[in-house]
């Protein structure tokens, strides 16, 4: 994989799991103005998820050897 294949992964990766952060901080800070998640912990639950699979993925890329 080159360089350019893999920043582009990489940015990928960090946007999904920034974008899952601010969801986080969002469902803890205004529960209440989150009125279609009735389940606000399986909500921030669904986003931990989303976010430990992309840091996975992430962490994989990173260890790839390009040798």
């Amino acid at each position: 994989m080159n360089d350019r294949l893999r920043e582009a992964l990489a940015l990928k990766y960090k946007g999904i799991i920034a974008s899952a952060e601010v969801n986080i901080r969002v469902y803890l800070n205004n529960p209440v103005g989150i009125g279609e998640h009735a389940d606000i912990v399986g909500a921030i639950d669904e986003q931990i998820e989303i976010a430990v699979n992309a840091q996975e993925k992430l962490d994989y890329i990173k260890s790839l050897s390009y040798t």
